[in-house]
């Protein structure tokens, strides 16, 4: 496999005093693992590398290392450049980067599945919005995510490990993968 930049999506890294972990510290950890090109992006749990592997073998290898080095357990999801493009691409909001930390995208290890997706009806978390396509979410925060009952029921799907950024930071991500 030719190498490819691959974002590393860590789920609730340095949010609320809980889950540390130094940028710096995840920038060598994954040098050490053979990566290369290797960023990081704000403080809060994402990281680009260069790579030939496969990145869902990258995230796993990651989980099993922060566990072991640091005794720290928390989810990695990865994207390739092409996979953060489209990512872009697909976004169904106009508004998004009119305002972009009241949008957001929730990745997924894998799709919901539709008794999963049911469970969000429009009505009860309007004006929020969702937008489900494969594995990511789109949401649309109007009030922002502090009062938002639709981010908080998406963060407490079960069976589907996820993690979500804001739409500016997305845009930071996706462009570090394919520079």
């Amino acid at each position: 496999m030719p190498d490819q930049r691959v974002a590393l999506l860590l789920r609730g890294i340095n949010l609320g005093g809980r889950r540390k972990l130094a940028m710096a510290q995840l920038r060598d950890l994954l040098t050490s693992l053979g990566h290369t090109g290797v960023s990081t992006i704000l403080a809060s749990g994402q990281a680009v590398v260069t790579t030939p592997r496969d990145p869902a073998e990258v995230a796993a290898e990651l989980e099993s290392r922060l566990l072991g080095e640091t005794g720290l357990t928390t989810d990695v999801l990865a994207r390739t450049g092409a996979e953060m493009t489209s990512v872009l691409a697909g976004n169904p909001f106009p508004t998004a980067d009119d305002d972009g930390s009241r949008h957001a995208v929730v990745f997924l290890r894998s799709p919901l599945s539709e008794a999963q997706l049911a469970g969000f009806d429009p009505a009860a978390y309007a004006p929020d919005e969702l937008v489900a396509r494969g594995r990511e979410l789109y949401l649309r925060l109007p009030a922002g995510f502090a009062d938002s009952r639709l981010s908080i029921a998406v963060g407490k799907v079960r069976g589907v490990p996820a993690t979500t950024r804001n739409w500016n930071t997305v845009k930071k991500i996706q462009a570090l993968t394919t520079a």
